[in-house]
């Protein structure tokens, strides 16, 4: 899952002087700092500040608002038919939306 848009890293990468921006891999972004020759990992401090100051993105939004939409629904059905699996169901997938949700830097 994408925890941070790409233009909130390259906002912050020109404001301090970093270049040629890329993602290794998924949420391991690297570029050049100030008058180096070799690229480095985006510290995790700054993607923390970077994500407590813009908030979810669009990606997490998108799952978080499916999370509730599952939970509603599971429970409508849950009521309707009188039994427990729909919810029980809800909650497992629920749960994976969650762990989903987690950053890989939160360590």
């Amino acid at each position: 899952m994408k925890h941070f848009k790409q233009e909130w890293i390259e906002e912050w990468c020109q404001a301090h002087g970093w270049t040629e921006l890329y993602m290794e891999r998924q949420g391991n972004y690297w570029a050049f700092p100030p008058d180096a020759v070799l690229p480095q990992p985006i510290p995790v401090s700054v993607l923390r500040s970077i994500k407590s100051n813009k908030g979810l993105s669009p990606m997490e939004r998108q799952m978080t608002y499916l999370g509730v939409a599952i939970a509603i629904v599971s429970v409508i059905c849950t009521l309707a038919w009188r039994s427990p699996m729909p919810i029980t169901i809800a909650f497992a997938v629920v749960a994976l939306i969650a762990a989903s949700l987690e950053p890989e830097y939160a360590y």
